[in-house]
């Protein structure tokens, strides 16, 4: 056995070090989250200028520093004296001898210079001993109790704020967002008119999408939803037709379109005009609810196509369609809110014969179009969003007035909405960019006890923030953003608080192309196998072509001097055919309009006597004669 390991190692000398196979190299976990982590997790809850430039700093390609970073730091700076040696400051030759100590030194010795300070402990001992007289000393704390402790206090909701990743791949605003329950699938919708399909378990460090998908050819995406079971998705754009998917993208089936025609929505099989929102019964696997520009929602049996189960036409103020912008089901799914194109909410209530009249109407819930309605899980608490910039908290059992208005929330985007916590302690929504504002796009959390803004989270400078979702089982908030040119998934996570999710692919690096990856591409030399391939022949050949037909190169015959002949006309009478008969005279001359009438008629009753063709031998003997009237010439001199 010796003597193999020894042949062995006198061949392996002859290879270099990095001969064999390698083990993958595996980048730490902390240094990916340091990565994404995001420069400032959140911004005062007072709207000071500060939020603004906090947010500018996240185009900042270095990450901002965790707490134990800062407090090292800040004890460098305190101590601008390493305590650890460099290699310039290691010591040469023996150890020092050690100081004498105290005991060391003889009673007789004097002291020299002032006293030593007394320790700590023995000052405390001290105190103990003697009555303390006033309040009690406050205590000392350090800077990084201060940071310490300002983290705890942005931290007691346990927001998931420290790291960011983005989700690309849209060129324009994303306005819809679902993700299924497990967490393991997200879908975007944006306003390019395509759907992305988002898996964390088989995406990498890229965060690419596995497929994309056009639901309705240029329409815009309005709203996707995740039935109960999250084994089919609902998708609403901007087209009459609703669509139903499967989980992997493929299309199961599509809503038929009302008659436009008919002026009761109640008696058309589906939606006349575009959808604005739509979502999946959140206990029922078998229903959903679809609101359109036409005035009406209607919910839809997804195992039938071809006509909705019932159509609910809301209360208005005037006779006339006012559109629905949004629609909610609450949790248990028996109760439907609507909100209205003139400001107003309305909640109906399922239940054995009931039909479009609401159970509870707001008249006057926002001055604006509604954009965004949320139940609560108890059944208590109705969240509204609008365009007039507010966010407005109801209770319920009393809707007369709200319990709070959010004011100073910028909206311009009609799928804005609004969303729990999982413990349902904080209210989410985003802002819109506005054009002189320097904030950019915010996303904003409120506490439901206390109806008070908690803080502002800075997602985009330059971008809106439309969507915002805060899933239960990762413990991430996914928040969705952009404008004309570019739009994203913005997944905000925490990696000691959320679990799975982001934390799942950002940590998978993409794996390197290999040799055994290249796939060359054959090249086929077989031209003009098909019409659509052939080259078009060139101009050379088309004229040498149309000289070897006769008709095609026959010379134009020259105009004929003289009279004529042959068949062909002559200059002298015109050379067209046309010129030749009106030269004439009297071949193509019309004469009727010189002629007068009764003698132009009378000149065949001769010949319709002698011989009758069609009526006048029916009638030859029952036909009374026909006189005429004959023209004497002194009615004619009159």
């Amino acid at each position: 056995m010796e003597d193999d390991s020894e042949n062995y190692d006198g061949i392996r000398a002859h290879f270099p070090v990095s001969f064999g196979k390698k083990t993958k190299s595996k980048a730490p976990v902390e240094s990916v989250h340091n990565a994404t982590r995001r420069p400032s997790s959140s911004t005062a809850t007072n709207d000071s200028p500060s939020s603004g430039n906090n947010n500018n700093n996240k185009d900042s390609p270095f990450p901002s520093l965790s707490s134990s970073s800062k407090s090292w730091l800040n004890s460098l700076k305190k101590n601008p004296k390493s305590t650890t040696p460099t290699d310039d400051e290691l010591p040469i030759g023996p150890p020092r001898p050690p100081p004498s100590s105290d005991s060391a030194d003889g009673e007789d010795d004097a002291m020299i210079g002032p006293p030593r300070p007394v320790s700590a402990e023995a000052d405390d001992d001290n105190e103990e001993d003697e009555p303390i007289i006033g309040p009690p000393r406050p205590q000392a704390r350090s800077d990084s109790d201060e940071d310490s402790s300002d983290g705890e206090q942005e931290n007691r909701h346990r927001i998931p704020l420290s790291n960011e990743i983005v989700l690309k791949g849209h060129t324009k605003v994303v306005s819809a967002l679902a993700i299924d329950h497990s967490g393991s699938r997200v879908l975007s919708g944006s306003y390019d008119y395509t759907v992305r399909m988002y898996d964390f378990q088989g995406m990498n460090a890229r965060l690419e999408s596995f497929r994309q998908i056009e639901p309705s050819e240029g329409h815009q995406v309005r709203n996707v939803s995740w039935s109960p079971s999250a084994d089919r998705f609902l998708c609403v754009t901007g087209s009459a037709q609703a669509k139903i998917y499967d989980r992997d993208g493929l299309t199961l089936g599509e809503f038929v379109k009302g008659d436009m025609y008919i002026r009761d929505l109640k008696n058309t099989k589906g939606h006349i005009t575009g959808l604005t929102c739509g979502e999946w019964h959140p206990k029922n696997r078998e229903t959903v609810l679809t609101s359109s520009e036409d005035g009406s929602l209607r919910i839809w049996d997804v195992n039938d196509f071809t006509t909705q189960k019932q159509v609910i036409k809301p209360k208005l103020a005037r006779p006339g369609r006012v559109p629905v912008t949004t629609c909610a089901w609450d949790r248990e799914g028996k109760s439907i809110a609507g909100g209205i194109g003139d400001g107003s909410i309305q909640i109906w209530s399922i239940k054995p014969g009931w039909g479009s009249r609401p159970e509870i109407y707001v008249a006057n819930g926002h001055s604006d179009e509604i954009t965004g309605l949320k139940f609560s899980s108890d059944g208590r608490i109705l969240l509204s969003r609008s365009f007039d910039g507010s966010l407005k908290v109801w209770d319920l059992r009393q809707m007369k007035t709200a319990l709070k208005s959010f004011e100073d929330l910028p909206n311009h985007y009609a799928q804005t909405n609004v969303a729990f916590s999982p413990d349902e302690q904080l209210l989410l929504t985003g802002t819109s960019v506005e054009r002189d504002s320097t904030t950019g796009g915010l996303l904003c959390l409120f506490d439901r006890q206390k109806l008070e803004l908690v803080t502002k989270v800075g997602i985009s400078p330059t971008c809106s923030v439309v969507q915002c979702v805060w899933h239960p089982k990762l413990n991430q908030i996914f928040a969705t953003a952009g404008d004309k040119h570019q739009g994203g998934t913005h997944v905000l996570y925490d990696p000691t608080l959320s679990t799975r999710g982001a934390l799942v692919c950002v940590a998978r690096a993409p794996r390197k192309k290999s040799i055994d990856d290249f796939q060359a591409e054959p090249v086929i030399h077989n031209p003009h196998a098909l019409p659509l391939f052939r080259d078009q022949p060139s101009r050379k050949r088309q004229r040498e072509k149309m000289l070897k037909d006769p008709l095609k190169s026959h010379k134009p015959e020259a105009p004929m001097n003289g009279p004529g002949f042959g068949g062909r006309v002559g200059v002298t009478k015109g050379s067209l055919l046309t010129q030749y008969l009106l030269k004439q005279g009297g071949m193509i001359k019309e004469t009727w309009m010189d002629e007068d009438p009764r003698e132009a008629i009378l000149k065949y009753a001769d010949v319709a006597e002698k011989d009758p063709k069609y009526i006048a031998p029916a009638y030859a003997e029952t036909q009374p004669k026909t006189v005429f009237a004959e023209s004497d010439s002194e009615d004619e001199d009159k």
